[in-house]
């Protein structure tokens, strides 16, 4: 029998914030997000992270598979990474001049990634996201952009919809949708809108929430490129989220394709606060041309960090590593659900996953689950993708199957 964590101090801790910050903790980590269901199941605040172990601000350990939504790719505090950042403090951080590390990091990316002519950085995903749409209309000079039906590419206004709160037409008056996988319907949009569509943007796979991950069919890809170059479209890959999970070289290049623009953030520096945008030769002069800053996007201690994290990603050859990490995780809980007739779905590629109980449609079994997996000591959210990380070891898989082998017959008892 495992413990059963109790949430005291993050309890408090959020009555106190309530008062002062809206929502309490606003945004995606927020327990209004539906990512914490059932909410009382889950911490709200952390004190520390090492490796791949959260601690919430009640003392209790947790096997992170959020990996801080993503960031965390190496480990938490991983000596590597921070060593490079401290070097790099005590030259300089924000400074009036930008440091030659942006120079050697922009190197490193367009020698890394495989259509990279060129690199921009930001913070954000959504500020590389922003400003890829922003490229394409520029450079096509035109305004409609197609979205696949499911995505997530920030939280600008154009990446919203008519009924989000404080959108307005005009943000969205320009988006065409289409299903995933439904060449077809986008041949038809092309031919709908001849001449009028600036860019299409998708995910490498679709990794949405509340539903499995579904991969891209065979030669969905080739034939998005070849609708984009026959109508002068510009193809921008969002690898915000999948990016050096699946491939080192790009998303794009792990399904067999070629992007014009590709998004980087969360992996990017194990965690030091920024983003990039990689485009082909053809497109970095209408970058030149946009205005797009921002106070922070030349620091040069994130410079530092990710040259570092990228370096050690390649003599890891981390996405192997990764996939093969998720992989045993994957059959470990397929296997341990099967046991209590449960049939687990884990979809995606297995660094970056989506687990859903079938068995309920109503995903409140799921849910049950996942709380009673999180309340013992692994970090899973009800309704995201996960992540691996380095740092995740064997007997750290083997734990969490454990846990899940506890759930799952807590659920069963529940039910029978």
């Amino acid at each position: 029998m495992f413990k059963i964590y109790e949430y005291n101090k993050s309890r408090e801790l959020f009555s106190r914030a309530v008062k002062v910050i809206p929502s309490g903790i606003y945004g995606h980590q927020g327990p209004a997000e539906g990512c914490y269901v059932p909410v009382e199941a889950y911490p709200l605040f952390s004190e520390r992270a090492e490796g791949t172990y959260l601690y919430d601000a009640d003392g209790n350990r947790y096997i992170d598979y959020m990996c801080a939504y993503g960031p965390n790719i190496l480990g938490y505090n991983d000596p590597e990474i921070d060593e490079a950042a401290r070097r790099q403090r005590t030259l300089g951080d924000c400074t009036t001049l930008p440091s030659a590390r942006m120079i050697e990091f922009a190197e490193l990316l367009c020698d890394t990634v495989n259509i990279a002519d060129w690199a921009f950085f930001a913070k954000n995903g959504n500020d590389v996201t922003t400003l890829a749409v922003m490229t394409a209309r520029a450079h096509t000079k035109r305004k409609k952009i197609v979205f696949f039906k499911g995505y997530y590419h920030g939280v600008s206004p154009w990446t919203q919809k008519i009924d989000y709160s404080g959108v307005i037409e005009e943000d969205v008056m320009n988006n065409l949708y289409v299903d995933w996988n439904d060449i077809n319907a986008l041949e038809e949009l092309f031919l709908t809108h001849k001449g009028e569509i600036a860019a299409v943007i998708g995910q490498p796979y679709m990794h949405g929430n509340f539903a499995d991950n579904t991969l891209p069919e065979a030669d969905f890809w080739q034939k998005v490129r070849r609708l984009c170059d026959e109508w002068g479209t510009v193809l921008i890959i969002d690898d915000v989220r999948a990016g050096f999970r699946l491939d080192l070289a790009g998303s794009d290049h792990y399904f067999g394709f070629e992007a014009d623009l590709i998004c980087f953030c969360k992996a990017l520096a194990n965690g030091y606060n920024v983003s990039a945008l990689c485009g082909k030769e053809f497109l970095k002069n209408t970058v030149s041309g946009i205005s797009f800053t921002g106070s922070y996007w030349l620091s040069a201690v994130p410079f530092a960090a990710g040259i570092a994290c990228i370096e050690k990603m390649r003599r890891l050859d981390l996405p192997k590593l990764l996939i093969e990490k998720g992989t045993r995780l994957k059959n470990g809980l397929i296997d341990t659900a099967k046991k209590y007739g449960y049939d687990l779905h884990v979809s995606g590629v297995p660094s970056l996953f989506y687990l859903r109980i079938a068995d309920d449609p109503s995903l409140m079994l799921h849910q049950e689950w996942i709380a009673e997996c999180v309340k013992r000591g692994v970090f899973f959210t009800s309704h995201h993708n996960h992540f691996i990380n380095a740092a995740l070891s064997d007997e750290d898989i083997k734990l969490t199957v454990d846990i899940a082998d506890e759930a799952f017959s807590v659920i069963k008892n529940r039910h029978s």
